[in-house]
């Protein structure tokens, strides 16, 4: 471990109290600071603070907040309850994954620019199927428009990049 992630860390530590009932706190203040749950993070708390990983890892898991990989820069959230399944969810969650060079059960890409998610139901029925990009909501999409719907997020980042 780094030496300023240790420090990081050490500060994190300061502001908890050796018991249970702080871990989620201080698993949203590691992912708050580092933009996931690092297993090296969890490690050196569970060192220090004589709490089992496992019990860290059970909090990490039983929550869908916490993550225990690098996300993207863009978050594409795909809602996947019972109306936006019917309306063409599948095939939006196909096409950006092929838009996108997901394979299997990656969620990432590659240069850290998008991370797709599904979720069971964002409570937007009335426009379904609905993805969000970030926080801004985009309802009624075929695959077709949620591929030209991340063109300005791509564009953004090449001119960034150049």
């Amino acid at each position: 471990m780094e030496k300023k992630q240790e420090e990081r860390l050490e500060t994190i530590y300061q502001n908890f109290v050796d018991n249970d009932d702080n871990i989620i706190t201080v698993l949203q203040e590691i992912q708050n600071e580092f933009g996931y749950v690092e297993k090296e993070a969890v490690e050196w708390f569970s060192q220090k603070t004589y709490i089992p990983t496992s019990k860290f890892y059970g909090v990490i898991t039983f929550y869908s907040q916490f993550h225990l990989s690098p996300r993207g820069k863009n978050i594409i959230t795909v809602c996947c309850g019972t109306v936006c399944h019917v309306k063409g969810a599948p095939k939006v969650i196909s096409k950006l994954k092929d838009e996108l060079k997901l394979k299997g059960d990656d969620q990432t890409t590659r240069d850290m620019l998008f991370t797709l998610e599904k979720v069971n139901c964002v409570g937007a029925c009335s426009i379904a199927p609905v993805v969000i990009v970030n926080d801004k909501v985009f309802g009624k999409q075929s695959a077709e428009k949620m591929v030209k719907n991340l063109k300005p997020y791509q564009e953004n980042y090449q001119s960034l990049k150049n």
